[in-house]
């Protein structure tokens, strides 16, 4: 008699939670698995280590999430492995929506010391949306572009809906670990650039 498959498992880890969260996606303060990750860090980092993902938390940010080893980074036979993460390559609205986001998170930073959240209101950023096309451009089909590169970094969990409100919108902390400042005045100028080809 066969046996089960269960009866193989390995022993359930206190991390395990903490591990399969981490894999779904960046795992902030205000989450239940936070605890998990400070208090497991190290088995955490090894763990992730040995499928070639490199662990981040940065405590005074509140978050933490894994990345891909990079080229760099990634020695040996872990140079082999393949790659766990897709690149995703953003189209010119989702890159221009995070390169607004990103200083509206920065901004937040400097002059907000109240609040946690940082909420942008779709409406309000479109007269800055609208400065990256041309004057002649349809304002309801820039709306709907918008919406759309919203909904694409939503996907991506670079922002969450906040409330009841429709068109609010938390800007997440990710976002500041993915597109570093110096990373983010490089987009920028190949933004601007675009769009005064347009």
């Amino acid at each position: 008699m066969m046996d089960s498959v269960t009866d193989n498992l390995p022993a359930y880890k206190d991390w395990s939670l903490a591990a399969v969260r981490l894999l779904q996606g960046a795992v902030y303060s205000d989450d239940a698995a936070w605890d998990l990750v400070l208090r497991h860090e190290s088995a955490l980092k090894d763990y992730f280590a040995r499928i070639g993902l490199l662990l981040i938390v940065d405590e005074p940010e509140g978050l933490s999430f894994i990345r891909q080893l990079s080229e760099d980074e990634a020695t040996d036979e872990y140079a082999s492995l393949p790659r766990l993460f897709r690149r995703t390559r953003l189209g010119y609205e989702s890159t221009l929506l995070c390169i607004l986001l990103r200083e509206h998170l920065r901004r937040f930073e400097e002059e907000d010391l109240d609040s946690h959240r940082c909420v942008v209101d779709q409406a309000e950023l479109l007269e800055s949306w609208k400065t990256f096309f041309p004057s002649s451009e349809d304002e309801v089909r820039l709306q709907k572009t918008l919406e759309t590169a919203f909904r694409k970094l939503e996907g991506l969990k670079f922002v969450n809906r906040f409330g009841e409100t429709p068109g609010c919108w938390e800007v997440r902390r990710i976002l500041k670990a993915r597109l570093p400042v110096d990373e983010l005045e490089k987009l920028k100028q190949q933004i601007l650039n675009q769009a005064q080809n347009q």
